[in-house]
This record gives C-alpha cells, structure tokens and sequence, in this order.
C-alpha cells in the first residue's frame, strides 16, 4: 500500500485551496478521502502531491470555469431549430456560484446592480467572458470551501474508528478528529504585491477598499473601511481637545468647564459618527452585494459536538443529541463553582502579593533588587494562571456544550 497516493500526483500548475495530512496519515485514509472528494464533488480538480522533506501529504483543489454552451432545441411554439441556452451539467465554478447564490454585478442594459448568479442567465452579469476576471481569488476559494462542507457521509459509512451520521459532513468531522491537518486558501503573490504598493505601503492615500473586498472577502474590507472611517472621525475630538486644553485656565472651575464642554462634544460626535458610519456601511454592503442577504436560520453543529444518537422530530434525519437538563446540571454544579473558585484564588494571590509589598517596603535594610520581589512574583502568577484558566475554560467550553 505503501506510496500508492504518490502514483496519483501531477505537477500543480493551478490550485485554490490546500488540504494537508499528518504525516502519520496511512494511504488507506488519503486514498478513502480522494475517492470521496472525487465521487461525491465532481466539480472539484484533485491533485495529490508528497512533500519529500517532511513527509506530508496534500491535496491541491481547484476548479474549471466554463460557461453554459447554446444547445439547440425543438419547441412546439417554434417549428424551426431554435438556439436555447440550457445550463450544461459539466462541473465548473460557474455551477458552484449558482448553488452557492454568489452575487455578481449586473450588465447595465438588463437593470445594473447585483444578483445571484444563475447560469441560465450568465450572458447578463459583467465579465462573463473574462475566465481569470469573472472570479476574484476569494470567490473561487468561497465556492470550493461550500463544495467541501457540502460532502456529506452516507449511510453506515466510515474511516477507521470514526462512524458518520447520514447526511452528516466528512470533512469538518475529519478536521476536527486531526485526520485533516489544515484546510486553507493560497496567496496570490501578483495580487499581493500590488496590495503591498497602493494599501501598505501608501501614504496618505484613501484604502484599496474595492481590492481588499475582491481579494479578502466582504468581511475583512468591511472591518478596514470601518477602521479607516473610525480613525478619520477620530480627527475632530482630537483637535477640538488639542484646542480646548490650549485655552483652559489651570484653576479648578475653568478645568470642570473644560470637561463639560469636552463631554458635551464627545455626545455630538458619537451621534453623529455611529449616523454616518450606518450610511456608509450600507452604501458598501449594497456595493459589495451583501445588503440583503438573509441570515443563516439553519447551522451546522460543530463536529466536537458528542451527544446520543437519535431522530430529529423537525427533519427526521438521525442526529446526535444532548438533554438540555444535562448542560444546565453541569453548569449549576461545576462551572460556576470552578468560576467562582478561580475568582476567589485570583483575589487571594493579589491580596498576598499586596501584603508582600507592603511587608517588603517596612524593612528599610532590604537590597533595592528585593524590592521589585512581589511584582516579580504577580507577573509570574498572572502568567501561570492566564494559562491555567485558558485550560479551564476550553474544558467547561466542551463540556458545558456538549
């Protein structure tokens, strides 16, 4: 068996999203995962490469783009040959877009504006002849990564000690088991580069906002334009302080004046920024195609969710389930007495080191060093349980939630 998934590998010309495996990963496992991928998404481009020095296996995915062809077809209102376009069934980037609802800007002469794409209405959105324009890097990597959450088990399937649910998905519950390693896009070092030249290293220039989106995502140029607004608003309190701390007497009255009249302002300008800023984040939500679209009412449950299996009254599919009594029980008798221990031990370490101090700083002959002991000491506890309590709460987390 052993370098079977080796024969598989090609040379990686084109690849979107990388997938990577422990290097103890068997090829009974690589070669299970392929033939899934392969079978249950079509639309995916799967090449297989071993890294030489570390030993590791990695699956390169990406996709075709391709564009619904004219097929001619006979109708009874049409007695001739008419050319109709009908949606091919060949996998591509355009099929994922479709059942993804990826809002695409619209051609002027059918309305302008975005919609979800829909490939039996390609010819309407802008650069659907552009194969490398049509999708930015973010978009392709979208479709793959809703392709690869998508793959879904069958019933009474499974990978060694791992048993799926019907329905449920392969590839979160493999992440999350560390069969899968990583899953995550790759850079473009093009697009990259030139971010580098007119984002970072610009100055006193307003922000690529457009090109953040295209290449980051929605999310991500969203943040940084309310950043960049946020940072511009902050010019106005700042000079009108500068100047109001400029004119202040040093007596107590004109400085309680001065803190009013500043407190006042400060009102103003809240109110007015978070009005702006509401304008301008729905002028780059409709810019950007994400105005209207609808919050997601149905989620997956993440794959560290363990409960008893059972038949969903809403879907009846077979689900894993976890009595409501149960998670309030834990959390009535273990985590908020652990909350309240870690409470009262945080308090009883700062009082000490206070007292430490305090006892410190009475005894004259001590060595100047000595004195600098309890904050020493606080820095080292602060530290210790900041890692104590991480631990802590990652437990009650999974436990709490199970």
């Amino acid at each position: 068996m052993s370098h079977k998934a080796w024969m598989k590998t090609v040379p990686t010309e084109n690849c979107d999203v990388l997938m990577t495996f422990p290097d103890s990963t068997d090829d009974h496992t690589l070669l299970w995962l392929l033939n899934h991928i392969r079978l249950g998404i079509p639309e995916l481009i799967v090449q297989v490469r071993h890294h030489r020095h570390t030993r590791v296996y990695a699956f390169f995915l990406t996709a075709t783009y391709e564009r619904c062809v004219p097929v001619p077809s006979m109708s009874p209102a049409c007695p001739q040959h008419c050319t109709n376009t009908v949606p091919t069934l060949s996998p591509s980037l355009l099929r994922g877009a479709d059942e993804l609802g990826l809002r695409k800007p619209v051609k002027a002469e059918f309305g302008g504006g975005t919609r979800g794409f829909s490939c039996e209405e390609d010819f309407i959105y802008e650069n659907i002849d552009n194969e490398l324009g049509f999708f930015s890097s973010q978009e392709r990597q979208s479709i793959i990564r809703y392709w690869l959450e998508n793959l879904r088990a069958k019933q009474g399937e499974s990978l060694h000690n791992i048993h799926f649910l019907e329905g449920q998905p392969i590839i979160p519950e493999l992440a999350a088991r560390g069969v899968i390693q990583q899953l995550f896009p790759l850079h473009e070092q093009r697009i990259l580069k030139r971010l580098m030249k007119s984002w970072v290293q610009a100055v006193c220039e307003a922000q690529p906002l457009d090109d953040i989106c295209d290449y980051f995502g929605v999310k991500i140029a969203m943040y940084f334009a309310w950043l960049g607004f946020y940072t511009s608003a902050m010019v106005y309190p700042a000079v009108f302080g500068s100047i109001l701390y400029t004119f202040t007497d040093s007596d107590q009255t004109s400085q309680d004046i001065s803190c009013v009249v500043f407190a006042i302002f400060n009102v103003i300008w809240a109110t007015l920024f978070l009005e702006e800023w509401k304008r301008r984040g729905a002028e780059f939500a409709y810019k950007w195609g994400t105005l209207d679209t609808p919050a997601e009412s149905l989620e997956e449950p993440r794959p560290q969710f363990r409960g008893t299996k059972r038949i969903s009254p809403v879907t009846s599919a077979e689900e894993f389930y976890y009595p409501p009594w149960k998670r309030l029980l834990f959390q009535s008798l273990v985590s908020l007495p652990v909350c309240l221990a870690c409470l009262t031990l945080v308090f009883l370490l700062m009082l000490g080191c206070f007292q430490l101090q305090e006892l410190v700083l009475s005894i004259q002959e001590l060595p100047r060093v000595l004195r600098f002991l309890p904050k020493i000491i606080l820095a080292i506890i602060v530290t210790t349980c900041d890692e104590l309590y991480k631990k802590v709460a990652l437990w009650l987390n999974d436990m709490g939630e199970l």
